[in-house]
């Protein structure tokens, strides 16, 4: 698991968990967005998985890097997010885009998110490693790349690798987590919770730490 980040973020939460419901109204405002294609959609126990934090999920499947920026008022500015939890690109490389084209449509939604809401912070989640696409990994790990080290320069964007949890100890890919599309998982997998194992505890930390709100002079 790779997290890179502007925001510092400790070994460990510094405040219990249970804090984080104090002052959450609504995920609907001021929460945590994931947005994206149908890895995130299919999500189904995204918010008991992330409890307590506010996350509401707006991910779309067959959604490409060029939806997202067609759509970021509809799917994410009018919630104000604190946060957004980023998956999308899988399906342009699956439509043969090449990495340049793809990277240069994420970082322009990164810029756009930034300008209507500056102080939001942007998680971007690492393209999977999935079988339908190995023919293609050079561009998933492209893309990866350059967004992972992209991630490293501008105030507000971190990087989430949630790769790993598609091999196992041997760097063997898990073939029996994915239906026989060879994208998406099996309901019975645990592919979803070994991601929440990642995400949440990233995202509790920044949270805690104020990741989203005004920066005091």
């Amino acid at each position: 698991m790779l997290c890179s980040a502007s925001l510092p973020i400790p070994a460990r939460a510094q405040t219990p968990a249970s804090s984080l419901k104090e002052g959450i109204t609504s995920p609907e405002h001021g929460g945590i967005v994931f947005t994206g294609s149908s890895i995130f959609q299919f999500w189904t126990h995204l918010r008991e998985q992330m409890a307590p934090l506010p996350v509401l999920n707006r991910a779309i499947a067959g959604t490409v890097t060029q939806d997202m920026l067609n759509r970021i008022g509809q799917l994410v500015l009018q919630y104000q997010p604190r946060i957004v939890v980023y998956y999308c690109g899988s399906n342009d490389i699956s439509a043969g885009e090449d990495a340049g084209p793809i990277l240069e449509r994420t970082k322009r939604y990164v810029a756009l998110l930034h300008e209507r809401l500056p102080n939001t912070y942007f998680f971007y989640t690492s393209i999977q490693k999935a079988p339908e696409k190995r023919a293609r990994w050079d561009v998933v790990e492209a893309v990866n790349g350059e967004m992972e080290r992209y991630s490293r320069e501008p105030i507000n964007v971190g990087y989430i690798d949630l790769n790993a949890v598609l091999f196992d100890s041997q760097r063997r890919l898990r073939e029996s987590l994915f239906l026989p599309d060879g994208l998406h998982f099996r309901p019975d997998s645990t592919a979803y919770l070994e991601f929440s194992q990642i995400v949440k505890p990233i995202l509790v930390r920044a949270w805690e730490r104020g990741a989203g709100l005004p920066k005091s002079n």
